[in-house]
């Protein structure tokens, strides 16, 4: 599995997914503004690995301030901290790391400033281990999902390229192979962005996992031949009654599953589990640049001129289409997730 993300010799190296999968190539950030750049404009994407790029990005920001005394080092940090929280608002993993490197910070202020610096690189680098081994502890949890022979449907990319490493929903069926069993993966293409074909599928091929791509409004038709086992997708923000927000045209899949008597399965880490949010109605939906719409790849023009175009990047999924959400403390129903946040508190 190629890297996502990297810190090497004091800077963080960025793989732009934009130009996957014809080209794999490592920007290199200098800067905290850089990295904020590259989550902005989907150099990289996914919850956890924007949530692992934003504690890289303080930790790199930190190095560069001046001040020895730490009330002043924390009041630059803070400014650092909200530039890349205005980044993306929908994922919740983006506040909680930089909440994390906050209280990393600000729990080591008695030792002296360049050693908070090291701390803060090393914490970046523990969150990025953990998310790792997360998604491996979750992939063999929901394997077991997974019979042989079945084919799988999921949307938008959920894989090692959305994460440190391994993958949430592609972390599941990595591991069912890597146990032996046989399985195939249909991945829609996830207009208007392409992640599915772009990133999901070049993924899969990698890891020779058998793949076919179809268009976002062919799954349907596909659950309706009998030719999908159940779906699997990743989230970006779980609210506390189960409402998931992912990918838009989740909410559609969900939908059809649910019409057609196909489980629907959420993969995620608990880090992406919202509690303070009750329902997934006040889920912050991101609204990207019309051009994405307009224009195939950013490239091909494919509308007229002078037209309103929406573009919300996420939908949210009612807990009542979920038929449950896989982490790696367990597989819970969406109405149990109360049960969860009980075991979170207490560990």
């Amino acid at each position: 599995m190629i890297p996502t993300i990297e810190w090497k010799k004091g800077k963080v190296y960025i793989l732009n997914q934009t130009l996957l999968p014809k080209k794999v190539c490592y920007v290199p950030c200098n800067d905290y503004k850089k990295v904020a750049q590259g989550i902005r404009e989907l150099w990289i994407r996914g919850a956890p690995a924007i949530g692992i790029a934003a504690a890289m990005g303080i930790a790199l920001g930190a190095q560069g301030i001046k001040e020895k005394d730490f009330s002043r080092f924390h009041k630059k940090l803070q400014v650092i901290c909200n530039h890349l929280l205005a980044t993306r608002p929908t994922a919740v993993n983006l506040a909680w790391a930089v909440h994390r490197m906050r209280q990393t910070a600000e729990r080591n202020q008695d030792q002296s400033v360049e050693t908070v610096k090291k701390i803060l690189i090393e914490e970046s680098q523990r969150i990025l281990l953990e998310d790792i081994q997360t998604n491996k502890t979750l992939g063999k949890l929901g394997s077991d999902l997974i019979g042989n022979g079945q084919t799988i449907l999921t949307h938008c990319n959920a894989g090692s390229l959305a994460t440190g490493g391994y993958g949430t929903a592609l972390g599941v069926i990595r591991a069912a192979k890597e146990s032996g069993k046989k399985v195939h993966v249909f991945a829609d293409e996830t207009r208007p962005v392409l992640q599915g074909s772009r990133l999901t599928a070049w993924e899969l091929k990698q890891d020779k996992i058998p793949v076919t791509l179809i268009t976002d409004n062919m799954a349907g038709y596909f659950m309706g031949k009998g030719l999908i086992s159940l779906c699997i997708v990743g989230a970006d923000r779980i609210a506390a009654n189960g409402d998931v927000a992912n990918k838009i045209g989740t909410y559609s899949v969900a939908i059809l599953a649910h019409e057609h008597q196909i489980p629907f399965y959420v993969a995620a880490p608990t880090s992406t589990i919202d509690f303070s949010m009750p329902t997934g109605e006040k889920i912050p939906i991101e609204e990207r640049s019309p051009m994405e719409v307009s224009h195939v790849v950013g490239k091909v023009n494919v509308a007229p001129s002078g037209i309103l175009i929406a573009n919300p990047a996420f939908d949210v999924t009612p807990a009542r289409y979920i038929t449950g959400i896989i982490t790696e403390k367990g597989i819970f129903k969406p109405q149990n997730l109360k049960k969860l946040k009980k075991t979170l508190l207490s560990s």
